[in-house]
């Protein structure tokens, strides 16, 4: 059974999950953003053709996604140790956190702006609209439904990815789990912890969700 004695517990590992996860994906979105603009604009039919530049940055994309990120998490301790001082805590954690997720926001972002109608790039070429007026006045506009429905996806991803992390001493709920749940045999709060994760899963799909329609319905009304 759940005792009250661990209650201050989670707690904690609540706080350090979200604290986590929203500061994991803010650095994320600093760096996959752009990148992601980059690599939809940079194609052979994109606004500005890089095929070089996009090859090298869609390789270096692609590599960071493929490496689990239990390995990820174990490869970046020095970087970590580096940066932050040590390779234990939630604090430690948003390191590799952030190396492993901002691939995967670059490709959303790309996927997003990449779905923008050409026709509506077009026209705005046609009146003269330089490129960086057509990514900030046309691309990310009509990509911002899509947009908040990959920031959502993103979020579970990094959140699960926090979760993980608590096998290697990341904080957070993950472990809470591990180290109260699976050594110590203490079941009740282990069952308790995967519920908690699960709300907070459906919370920011809902909110995804909510978010994309609301935003979608404006972007409409407007045109």
């Amino acid at each position: 059974m759940f005792e009250s004695k661990f209650l201050g517990l989670v707690i904690t590992g609540f706080f350090e999950t979200i604290y986590m996860t929203l500061a994991a994906s803010l650095l994320a979105y600093m760096i996959g953003l752009p990148l992601g603009v980059f690599l939809s604009v940079s194609r052979p039919e994109g606004i500005s053709p890089r095929p070089l530049l996009n090859k090298i940055c869609g390789a270096v994309v692609n590599l960071l996604r493929s490496v689990p990120f239990v390995i990820l998490l174990v490869a970046a301790i020095p970087l970590t140790r580096l940066i932050t001082g040590t390779s234990v805590g939630s604090s430690a954690t948003i390191v590799p956190l952030v190396i492993a997720s901002f691939p995967i926001v670059a490709r959303s972002v790309e996927a997003s702006a990449s779905s923008v109608r050409h026709g509506v790039i077009e026209a705005a070429q046609s009146m003269g609209a330089t490129n960086m007026q057509i990514i900030t006045k046309v691309i990310l506009p009509e990509a911002v439904p899509s947009l908040i429905t990959g920031a959502a996806s993103s979020l579970i991803t990094v959140l699960g990815f926090s979760a993980m992390a608590g096998v290697c001493g990341g904080g957070g709920l993950g472990s809470i789990v591990i180290n109260y749940g699976y050594y110590r045999g203490e079941t009740g709060i282990m069952y308790v912890l995967i519920v908690v994760l699960v709300l907070l899963v459906q919370i920011i799909q809902e909110a995804g969700a909510r978010l994309s329609v609301r935003s979608d319905r404006n972007s409409k009304s407007s045109n």
